[in-house]
């Protein structure tokens, strides 16, 4: 039976793959909107296709190295957790 305590874990653990999945993206958005920044302040370019554009780029390409991750994860937890949660185990 599913109790109260059972649920919080279930809810904390699917909030916790939900920041390991997106931190490689976030991560790379930040990387590149400092280094954009950086180069920005040190030329006196005040473009805003510059920062927009390169942060795009970076986003999908680490999305895409990283989606067999991702996908694995959620397989995993779903297949570990929601899955048996459902079938009463």
């Amino acid at each position: 039976m599913l109790t109260e305590g059972y649920i919080y874990d279930v809810l904390r653990e699917a909030l916790r793959i939900a920041v390991t999945i997106s931190a490689p993206v976030l991560i790379a958005a930040l990387v590149t909107g400092v280094s954009i920044g950086l180069f920005q302040a040190l030329t006196s370019i005040q473009e805003m296709t510059l920062t927009f554009v390169p942060k795009l780029v970076a986003m999908l390409a680490v999305f895409w190295m990283s989606m067999n991750f991702m996908t694995q994860s959620l397989i995993d937890f779903f297949q570990s957790t929601i899955i048996t949660s459902i079938a009463g185990g």
